[in-house]
């Protein structure tokens, strides 16, 4: 399938899902995100769930990164030329939401992307290769591009992979792992 029709089929496909079947995926995915092997690293950047979208609820992983004492790295997006501005989350961390609904940080400590070790993606859809359909702005794909290479990029999605996503380009950058409620899967 090719990404736009993959981008209507999971939108449709969030938008049926309960509130309690989010919040028990979002809970499975969080436990399953547990048995891999990402743990000993220090930066973490995770999305904040933009509610009306139907993603995954990271809360729950929010909730792993403060017990492990770990930095959590939260985005600000620049919708001019579609990048993120990290920020470190504090206890002094304030938010808004933006015109999009995102969650985002008011401003904060800012943390440059090479700094970044895992980075926690967003998605709507994924392939057996590792590739991921975002909304289509590029946001991510401008993130990892920026990352050291050995940035470890985790896609966490309420749905399994399609077979092939068929119109990935050179500026897709896959992902390490994607995990949703049922597996964990390893590119």
């Amino acid at each position: 399938m090719k990404k736009v029709d993959l981008r209507k089929k999971y939108k449709s496909l969030r938008h049926i899902l309960t509130q309690d079947q989010i919040e028990d995926y979002s809970i499975t995915i969080a436990n399953q995100l547990l048995t891999l092997p990402i743990w000993s690293h220090s930066f973490y950047h995770l999305f904040l769930t933009i509610t009306d979208q139907h993603e995954v609820n990271t809360d729950y992983i929010l909730n792993i990164l403060s017990g492990k004492d770990k930095n959590i790295v939260v985005s600000k997006s620049n919708f001019t030329n579609n990048t993120l501005t990290n920020y470190l989350l504090t206890d002094a961390t304030t938010f808004k939401l933006s015109d999009y609904n995102i969650p985002e940080p008011i401003d904060g400590i800012e943390i440059l992307n090479h700094n970044i070790d895992v980075v926690f993606v967003p998605l709507l859809a994924f392939d057996l290769k590792g590739h991921r359909v975002g909304y289509g702005k590029g946001f991510y794909d401008n993130l990892l591009a920026s990352c050291k290479p050995e940035t470890i990029k985790v896609g966490l999605s309420f749905f399994d992979a399609e077979a092939e996503i068929e119109d990935v380009f050179s500026g897709d950058i896959p992902l390490d792992y994607c995990v949703t409620p049922k597996q964990v899967y390893k590119f």
